[in-house]
Formats: structure tokens, sequence, C-alpha cells
């Protein structure tokens, strides 16, 4: 009488291949169960970190601000249009009452433009174009510098903060979409040394950006040292430094 056997694939997929199935399912669920705990755990200390860093920041530049309206300081700004460098300018600045820089210019104005009364025209019409941008850019860059706790405090909630790997911080659409705002932060002396923002001007084609590095006074209080701007579509870089730092009266 022949013998006849199953073939072995039939026996596993009829008999083995189910118990398979259920070990595998209990083996990927006993993975999960070890790792989504400590990624959720790793997550969270993540977090912690950063909340940690940011109340740091925070605290940092609210302080620093009630230190830097004790204090005048001259600001000299060199504007390089296409290439071309004009005469720096200085100004007398500090705080005024609303909590904005009060600046008084220190620099002789400048000559008229030369010329027939058609060219003069054409010179400060660009002048009052060029004048009218600048105040724009400045306006548009009040909002990223100094820092706004706030505005910080609104990122991170929102999930727009993260740490960057050198210690510090980005901050994305922070004052507006697309833009972004990186905080270097020195933990042991507890003072930002430097901030990077890229942003925009109404057109996000009109790409402004400006790095700002950021020094200390002898009594740990800490201001802008200097600072480069540029606005790529107009072809215009503004550095702007700052020096000179002494209190309000004391001279």
């Amino acid at each position: 009488m022949k013998r006849v056997n199953a073939p072995i694939c039939s026996l596993r997929s009829t008999v083995c291949g189910p118990q398979i199935n259920k070990n595998r399912m209990l083996l990927i669920a006993a993975v999960l169960a070890t790792i989504v705990p400590a990624i959720a755990e790793a997550g969270a200390q993540a977090s912690g970190d950063l909340q940690q860093k940011l109340a740091a920041v925070k605290q940092s530049a609210t302080e620093n601000q009630q230190k830097l309206h004790k204090y005048q300081w001259t600001e000299t700004t060199q504007l390089t249009l296409k290439g071309d460098a004009k005469p720096p300018t200085q100004s007398m600045c500090q705080y005024g009452a609303d909590g904005k820089v009060q600046k008084t210019p220190m620099s002789a104005p400048p000559p008229p433009p030369s010329g027939g009364r058609l060219k003069q025209r054409v010179v400060e019409k660009k002048k009052e174009e060029m004048k009218d941008y600048m105040g724009q850019v400045k306006t548009l860059l009040a909002m990223y510098v100094p820092p706004d706790p706030q505005r910080m405090q609104q990122a991170f909630q929102s999930d727009r903060a993260f740490p960057t790997g050198t210690g510090g911080i980005v901050f994305k659409d922070y004052a507006q979409p697309g833009d972004q705002m990186t905080i270097t932060f020195d933990p042991v002396a507890k003072k930002i040394s430097s901030v990077n923002v890229n942003t925009y001007m109404d057109d996000p084609k009109d790409i402004v950006t400006l790095a700002v590095q950021f020094a200390s006074l002898p009594d740990g209080t800490n201001y802008v040292q200097k600072s480069v701007l540029d606005a790529t579509a107009k072809q215009l870089q503004v550095t702007t430094t700052n020096s000179n730092y002494h209190p309000i009266g004391a001279y």
C-alpha cells in the first residue's frame, strides 16, 4: 500500500501559518510596548529641555531691555547701495518714555545734490524712496530685534520652535508666514550671543536678512554690537555698529 505524505508547504499553510502570524503579532506588540513609551519619554524630555531654554532666553531678553533703558550710545551706520559705499552717519541713541529708541543725528547733513533742477529732483526722489524703504525695513526688523518674549512663547506653544545642534533655538513663522529667526544662547552667561533673521517685505521675493552679534558691558548688560542687514532686491546692505555706551546723564 503506497503511503501518501502531505506536502510540507501545505502543512505550514494550514497548521503552522496561523501560529506563526500570531507569534509575529505578539512580538510586534511587545516591541511597540517597549519603543513607544521610550519615544514618548524622549519627546517629553526634549520638549522640557526646550521649554527651560526658552524660559532662560525670555528672562534674559526682558531683564536686558530694562538695563538698556538706562544707557545712551553712539550708532554708526554704513550704507552700501549696488556696491557703492555711502558716507557713514552717526546718531546718539537712547530709549524714550514710549519704549522706542530715539536718535539724535550727530553727523553733518549731506550737501544738496548738484546739477540742474531736473537732476536735483531725480536725486531727491530717489533719496525719499530709499528713506521710505529703510523706514519699512526698520519697522519689519523691530519685530525680531530685540526678540519678543510673547512671540517666542506663542511659537513654542504652536510647535514652531525647535532646538538647534549648536544649542540655540529656531523659530519658524515667527512674525509672518515663511520667516525664520535663529537665536544662539550662552547657557553659562545666560545671554543671547547672536540672532539671525530670514524674512521679507510685502513681497516674499523681497528678501531681507539680518545678522546680529551681541556683546556685554562691564556691568553685564547685553547689547547689539553689530548688525548687518541685506535687502537683496534693492542690492542694499546696511551695517550698524553700536559703541560708547554710558549711563544717561553721565556726560
